[in-house]
C-alpha cells in the first residue's frame, strides 16, 4: 500500500513536468501545449525507502463541453483515489478564475491539497504569496518544476512531511507488476473504449474524435487474483499524415510502449479493414518479439458480406502470423471481449515459458529428417544441436556449420516447426545460428631447427634441379 499524490490544475502549468520530476522518468509528455494530458498518468516515486504513487491529470479549464467535460471527470476520479493533492499554480499568470473554480471543487471534495506555486524563476516571492493567499490552502511550496528549483523542499519538507502521506491510511494501490498489455491500433479504433471495457470502468477518456489519446497510459489493477497493467496508446497514423509536433512525440511513445509491453493487443477497424497503417504497426510489434493478439472490432455493426471480405482478407494478408489469435468483438457492447483474457494469459506464457535442451534438439532432428537443409558450395550446411538462449520472445540458439548461409525460406520452415512442436501460441521466435569454431583456423606449426635445415637443403637441391634442366 503507498499514498498517493494527484497532480490537479489548469492547463500548461506544468503537471505532467513535475511528474516526471517527482517520478524520476521521463513518462509523461511535455510541451507548450494546453490540454497535452487528457487521462490519469500513473508512476512510482520514492523519498529514501518511503515510496509514493504519483498520478497525472488533465488540465481543467472550467469548460463543461466537448472533451473538457470527460477531462473534469478524470481529474476528479484522481482526487477521489488522492491521499494528498498537490494544486499547481502558474505564479506568471497570477491567480485567475480557473483556479479559482478548481479551489472550490477540491474544497467540495475535502481532500488534504498543497498549493504549489509553478515556474518561481524571475518572480517576487512575496508578491506570489500575496496573489494565491486567498484560495485559502495555508502553506504554499515555491518551485520551478523545468529546472527542479525548490522540487527537493516540496518533496522532502511539504509532501515527505504531511501528515496524509502517513502509509497507515494510504489508498490501496495495485502494485504495477504483471503481465504489461499494450492495446494500439490507428487513431479512432476503438483502444480507449477496449480499455475501459477491459477494466470495468471508464478509466480513459472516450471521445467520438479521433487523436484524443495523446499519451501512454499506464494502467496497473488485478483481475481474478493475476497482476495487469494496461498501457492505452496514441494511435499511429501515416508519417505524411502526422503534422503537429504532440503527435509526433505520442507515436514515439506507442512505440516504445511496445517495446515495454510482453503482450500487444492490435486492434483492427472492421468497417474498414486491413489498411497499410495495420501492417506497419504490425512491423513494429514483430520487430521488437512482442506476443500479439487480434482484435477486430466494430464487429457487431458489419454487414456481413464486410465479415466475410474481413475474414478472407486476414487469412490473405496475415498468413505469416499464424501464431496470433484473433477475436472478432465489440469494444462498446463488450461481445468477444471476455475471451481476449484466456489468449492474453496463453501468448504470455508461451513468450516466457522454460524450454528444456532436450526437447528442442528433438525438434531440430525431427526437422532435419523431414527437410535438410540446402547445399551451399557442394557443401550441405550442417545443424548440430539448439539451447534456449532467451524470453520474451523465445530465442533458439542453434550452432552447427555454415549457419550464416541458412536461407530465409529454411529459416521460415523451422519458424514453423518449432512454434508447433513447442505449441506456441500468439509469440513469435527467434533464431541465432552460431558456427562452430575451428581451433586450427589462423593457427601454424612452429618448425624446429632441424625441420628449417632440412626444408632449405630440399629448396637448395630443387634449385639445382632447375638449373640442369635450362
Amino acid at each position: 500500500m503507498f499514498p498517493v499524490i494527484a497532480l490537479v490544475g489548469r492547463p500548461n502549468v506544468g503537471k505532467s513536468t513535475l511528474f516526471n520530476r517527482l517520478t524520476r522518468t521521463r513518462d509523461a509528455l511535455v510541451a507548450s501545449f494546453p490540454g497535452l494530458t487528457r487521462d490519469r498518468q500513473y508512476g512510482k516515486g520514492a523519498l529514501g525507502d518511503f515510496d509514493y504513487v504519483v498520478v497525472d491529470t488533465g488540465g481543467l479549464s472550467g469548460d463543461d463541453n466537448g472533451i473538457d467535460g470527460p477531462m473534469a471527470d478524470q481529474a476528479m476520479q484522481a482526487i477521489s483515489e488522492a491521499d494528498l493533492v498537490l494544486f499547481i499554480v502558474d505564479s506568471k499568470d497570477g491567480r485567475v478564475s480557473g483556479d479559482e473554480a478548481i479551489a472550490e471543487m477540491l474544497r467540495r471534495a475535502d481532500v488534504a491539497t498543497l498549493l504549489v506555486a509553478n515556474k518561481i524563476d524571475g518572480q517576487n516571492q512575496d508578491y506570489v504569496a500575496g496573489e494565491f493567499s486567498s484560495l485559502g490552502f495555508g502553506e504554499t511550496a515555491y518551485i520551478s518544476a523545468t529546472n527542479g528549483n525548490g522540487v527537493s523542499h516540496l518533496v522532502d519538507d511539504l509532501i515527505g512531511g504531511h501528515p496524509a502521506m502517513d502509509v497507515d491510511t494510504a489508498a490501496d494501490v495495485p502494485p504495477d507488476s504483471g503481465i504489461k498489455i499494450a492495446v494500439v491500433g490507428r487513431p479512432n479504433v476503438g483502444k480507449s473504449t477496449l480499455v475501459n471495457r477491459l477494466l470495468g470502468e471508464d478509466r480513459v477518456v472516450v471521445f467520438d474524435e479521433a487523436g484524443t489519446t495523446r499519451d501512454s497510459i499506464y494502467i496497473p489493477y488485478e483481475r481474478e487474483g493475476e497482476a495487469y497493467t494496461l498501457i492505452d496508446t496514441a494511435g499511429v497514423r501515416r508519417r505524411g499524415k502526422v503534422k503537429e509536433v504532440v503527435e509526433k512525440f505520442s507515436i514515439i511513445k506507442t512505440l516504445e510502449a511496445i517495446t515495454d509491453a510482453n503482450v500487444v493487443i492490435l486492434m483492427i477497424d472492421a468497417r474498414e479493414g486491413i489498411v497499410d497503417q495495420d501492417l506497419h504497426l504490425l512491423g513494429h510489434i514483430l520487430d521488437a518479439g512482442r506476443a500479439l493478439v487480434f482484435a477486430v472490432n466494430k464487429w457487431d455493426g458489419t454487414e456481413l458480406e464486410q465479415k466475410n471480405f474481413i475474414r478472407r482478407e486476414l487469412e490473405r494478408r496475415l498468413v505469416f502470423i499464424n501464431f496470433a489469435k484473433t477475436h472478432f468483438i465489440s469494444a462498446l457492447h463488450g461481445s468477444g471481449v471476455g475471451q481476449i483474457y484466456p489468449s492474453i494469459r496463453k501468448a504470455y506464457e508461451s513468450a516466457t515459458r522454460s524450454i528444456r535442451t532436450p526437447e528442442l534438439n528433438d525438434i531440430l532432428e525431427s526437422a532435419l529428417r523431414d527437410h535438410q537443409p540446402p547445399l551451399v558450395r557442394g557443401h550441405r550446411i550442417k545443424l548440430r544441436y539448439a539451447h534456449l538462449g532467451g524470453n520474451n520472445p523465445p530465442i533458439v540458439v542453434i550452432h552447427g556449420n555454415q549457419t550464416e548461409s541458412v536461407p530465409d525460406s529454411y529459416k521460415r520452415y523451422l519458424e514453423h516447426r518449432f512454434i508447433s512442436g513447442l505449441k506456441l501460441q500468439g509469440t513469435p521466435i527467434r533464431f541465432e545460428f552460431k558456427s562452430s569454431a575451428n581451433p586450427f583456423k589462423g593457427r601454424r606449426n612452429k618448425l624446429t631447427k632441424r625441420q628449417v635445415s632440412s626444408k632449405r637443403r630440399l629448396m637448395n637441391h630443387v634449385k639445382k634441379k632447375d638449373k640442369k634442366r635450362r
